[in-house]
């Protein structure tokens, strides 16, 4: 880990970092062979390419789940080699809850599985978060005791929390099993947590919100991170409809602007988000990221319509709006990447690098085209090290 001594940053200036969730793809036989990157129209996102500076980051180390809990722990500026335990654990911490050393978080999805155990939507219908919270007060009051808890999180994305011997499991992410049969755990643990499993189906059957069933998985204990102000010396702050992202802000003390309008959807309030980075910037805060899980979501579900909507979205009604007000406050950097690829065609995750844009508002880069093809001969550049490089004054 690179000590916060080592990072300047010029507090002049104002930063932003912009991540749209498993934007990158692949080529896309429906849209003539290119990516949704490549096809939407994102004029602001090419004006900005063209005077800053493109590249290739490797935000997945090699040998790590291609996971947005490992992608936005790089993007945030930490080696996730050196800080990830766990996906659920940094869910848990966004919802207010901090471990002890005896207990293990869990992910608990909300599915829904067809009768023949196939994975027919590892989101559970995308339930209204006050219904699913009604479905894990049911499941904690029927279902805990003996260390195991159930506490509700926002939609489909909830947190189960168990005895540390508990972590002892080989899981299968729900989103990689689309369409799929279902993969039950495995390992020491793997009865106890079938068990459980078992038991909530009929209670999450019972309810009419889509989904009939728990998925448990991204276990983990929770990490101890450095602040985001100690690491790099300045204030961090961020938005987000996501508690993955949210509890990275909370484990290294960045600012969580809760944004009531963002869904995680393909309805989130773009504007809003934008909004609340400008206005946390002209309060104070050093760097701000707005993060949008709307591509990934559509990633996962296989619609390149809402992929490409979806990237047009964040350059009408983020970028452009964001640059105007960043020109007004004064000068400004920014870095824009995803913390993954979902590709349509696998609708899961990849390793692969993405690219990645900075900006300066004072200095003209080189410029380049801002898309998977563009960046392809570049040099691969650690994910973790973009925050640095965001922040080095000059």
């Amino acid at each position: 880990m690179v000590p916060a001594a080592s990072v300047g940053h010029d507090r002049a200036v104002n930063y932003v970092v912009c991540v749209p969730d498993g934007c990158a793809d692949e080529p896309v036989p429906e849209l003539d062979g290119r990516t949704p990157l490549e096809v939407a129209a994102m004029p602001t996102l090419a004006a900005l390419a063209s005077r800053g500076t493109v590249g290739r980051a490797r935000v997945i180390p090699h040998g790590m789940p291609p996971g947005s809990d490992v992608g936005n722990m790089s993007i945030l500026g930490y080696d996730p080699a050196l800080f990830h335990t766990g996906r659920a654990p940094i869910e848990a911490a966004a919802i207010g809850l901090r471990l002890r050393q005896d207990q293990v978080a869990y992910r608990c999805n909300l599915v829904t599985l067809g009768p023949d155990g196939t994975m027919e939507d590892f989101a559970g219908g995308h339930p209204d978060t006050d219904a699913a919270a009604e479905v894990i007060a049911r499941l904690d009051e029927a279902l805990s005791g003996d260390g195991v808890e159930f506490h509700a999180g926002v939609q489909y994305r909830h947190t189960v929390v168990a005895p540390a011997d508990w972590v002892e499991a080989d899981c299968t992410p729900p989103h990689d099993l689309t369409g799929r049969p279902a993969v039950w755990p495995t390992g020491p643990a793997a009865g106890r947590l079938r068990q459980l499993m078992d038991a909530a189906a009929p209670i999450v059957a019972d309810a009419p919100i889509g989904a009939n069933a728990i998925w448990l998985w991204g276990q983990g204990f929770q990490p101890s991170m450095t602040s985001f102000e100690e690491r790099f010396g300045c204030r961090g702050g961020l938005v987000t409809a996501v508690d993955l992202v949210r509890g990275l802000g909370v484990l290294t003390d960045m600012e969580v602007v809760d944004l009531p309008t963002a869904t995680g959807w393909y309805d989130t309030d773009y504007e809003g988000k934008r909004d609340v980075a400008l206005r946390s910037l002209a309060d104070g805060t050093d760097v701000f990221v707005i993060h949008v899980e709307a591509t990934d979501e559509a990633g996962h579900a296989g619609n390149t319509e809402e992929k490409v909507k979806a990237l047009e979205n964040w350059d009408a009604r983020i970028l452009t709006g964001l640059v105007a007000g960043l020109d007004e406050l004064g000068p400004w950097r920014l870095l824009l990447l995803p913390d993954h690829a979902t590709p349509l065609r696998t609708r899961t995750h990849n390793a692969e690098p993405v690219p990645y844009l900075l900006v300066d508002s004072s200095v003209d880069g080189p410029g380049g085209v801002y898309s998977e093809r563009g960046v392809a001969d570049a040099p691969e550049v650690p994910g973790h090290e973009l925050m640095e490089r965001l922040l080095a004054p000059g």
